[in-house]
């Protein structure tokens, strides 16, 4: 190695002999050539174009970090999943924040609500990339859990909206009083039953506290306020359609003296609904969804379902979102944020406040 340091310094004083002869200049110089090219690999044994190449990158690293900062806050968004109609209304709740407070939004989530693995890596994803805070609705509260300490520990803030985590690690948890809802179910089925029957529950999926929450509320009430409604089936229908479907067909075959049941989510309400339908049964069998969509609502207005549970997703997202921009700015918001359920009937649906909350114009902040 010491060779070509040699020839690298003795090339260089031959160059500026015409112009100076041996000067201090010329050595200091000297010795600097010697010392970059001892210490630097790039350099040794190269012509001075190697030298400049060296100084050209270390200005752009300079340079480079500059040109990553952001103009504007980032925050993250994360929904269960993307699948349905409830999670574009969320979509659109955030970016109605995000207009009004002057900052941005980065929205992705798994394309299933089971896919709890694709949304821890999407979480990661975004501590890498130093977002300024996240917004997520965990499919699993104990599964995301680990992701959510490490969002703590890259010291990001997050709020938990919809559906809960074991954890406590959060800035904020807004979401709908989820047993509440179960109770109304619960009790709307049970007036339209008369106080007895046999009924059945086509639950979301295993993890998903938001409606695990419907589901026991739905239970607890039916055994304390009517115990002559007997629970005779309950399956998950996993988030997915095809698979409420399946399942509610199944409870159908297995008990054709079944009166009503409960869906807990959107997912199973539409499965449930076109279960009952495909055998003939809108009428005789009572249908009590949660949540909502323009499906959904085409069977209410025909009498398919009785009525629906209906959840307020844009303004969840919107005070979700709220908050942290709210905690960024030095104000404290609440560690819970309860929003309460709407029960929606046929002879509601036209009422202009229900009109409001199960029609909001997404498209206008989606564009």
């Amino acid at each position: 190695m010491r060779q070509p340091i040699t020839r690298f310094a003795t090339e260089t004083q031959r160059h500026r002999e015409p112009k100076h002869k041996s000067t201090r200049d010329d050595t200091r110089r000297s010795r600097l050539l010697s010392l970059v090219t001892r210490h630097s690999p790039l350099v040794t044994g190269f012509s001075g174009f190697s030298l400049c190449l060296c100084v050209s990158v270390a200005g752009l690293a300079l340079i480079v970090p500059a040109c990553r900062r952001r103009e504007r806050p980032l925050y993250a968004v994360i929904p269960k999943g993307q699948a349905n109609a409830f999670w574009q209304t969320v979509h659109a709740g955030a970016a109605a924040e995000a207009k009004e407070a002057g900052v941005d939004i980065d929205w992705n989530g798994p394309a299933l609500e089971s896919d709890f693995t694709r949304q821890i890596t999407i979480v990661d994803d975004f501590i890498n990339r130093h977002v300024d805070g996240i917004v997520l609705a965990p499919n699993d509260r104990d599964a995301l859990a680990p992701a959510i300490h490490r969002v703590h520990e890259a010291g990001i803030p997050l709020t938990i909206i919809d559906s809960g985590a074991n954890t406590d690690e959060y800035v904020s948890f807004v979401a709908t009083d989820n047993y509440g809802g179960g109770v109304m179910g619960a009790r709307r089925l049970g007036q339209i039953l008369g106080k007895r029957g046999n009924v059945a529950l086509i639950a979301n999926a295993p993890g998903s506290a938001s409606t695990l929450a419907r589901e026991q509320g739905f239970e607890d009430t039916l055994g304390k306020e009517f115990p002559e409604i007997k629970l005779v089936a309950r399956q998950y229908g996993m988030a997915e359609y095809a698979r409420s479907l399946t399942v509610t067909e199944d409870i159908l075959t297995a008990h054709p003296e079944l009166n009503g049941l409960f869906a807990s989510n959107e997912s199973s309400a539409v499965g449930a609904v076109q279960g009952v339908k495909g055998r003939g049964l809108p009428g005789k069998v009572k249908v009590v969804g949660f949540d909502s969509s323009p499906k959904l609502l085409d069977d209410l207005r025909s009498g398919s379902i009785d009525a629906l549970v209906v959840q307020d997703p844009f303004q969840m997202a919107y005070t979700g979102l709220k908050t942290l921009i709210d905690s960024r700015a030095g104000r404290q918001p609440p560690k819970r944020i309860d929003l309460p359920p709407t029960l929606v009937t046929h002879d509601s649906l036209s009422e202009p406040k229900i009109q409001q909350l199960i029609n909001p114009d997404i498209q206008k902040y989606l564009k």
